[in-house]
């Protein structure tokens, strides 16, 4: 492996996060956004809440947003260093 490569692993769990298509349309929201409520994004999805929830569990185990909770609501926003790395990658520049 390149010595570039050590991001590898780290971009490797994005890109399969993204790989479901449901996490690829939440992910698409929330960096549409500055941030965005669970409770914004449960109306877009014909999910359950937990399952809403285990979509986005997902999304922050992999480093694409970061969550912040407020009273009963959990605030997701797109991980900007993360975008970065993924908008470096060759094949998904314009």
């Amino acid at each position: 492996m390149p010595k570039s490569a050590g991001v590898a692993p780290e971009l490797a769990r994005a890109l399969k996060a993204l790989g479901d298509e449901t996490r690829l349309a939440m992910m698409l929201l929330i960096s549409r956004q500055d941030e965005l409520c669970v409770c914004e994004l449960e109306p877009h999805f014909d999910l359950s809440q937990p399952t809403v929830s285990h979509h986005l569990k997902q999304l922050r185990d992999a480093g694409l947003v970061s969550a912040e909770r407020r009273g009963t609501w959990v605030y997701y926003r797109a991980e900007p260093a993360m975008l970065q790395k993924l908008r470096k990658l060759p094949f998904l520049r314009d």
